[in-house]
């Protein structure tokens, strides 16, 4: 039995951030554009590899225009 990293909820956190990114119509070399940093940074975030902060989910709701409730439900 392998165990996660990552809980179910940051799993969800993750899922719901590529969602929003996807319903946006933006690719993540445009969200990267956005934030200043490269686009494997959002990669990286969106593959796990990489944990988010909640300053950075809050970053990610403006540029998606969505509630930050959207993705910590």
């Amino acid at each position: 039995m392998s165990k996660s990293v990552y809980s179910k909820d940051y799993k969800e956190i993750i899922e719901r951030l590529k969602t929003a990114r996807i319903e946006a119509g933006l690719a993540q070399q445009e969200i990267a554009d956005k934030l200043g940093k490269p686009q494997s940074y959002i990669s990286k975030i969106e593959s796990g590899e990489r944990r988010l902060d909640v300053a950075e989910i809050k970053k990610f709701a403006v540029i998606y225009k969505k509630d930050i409730s959207f993705f910590i439900k």
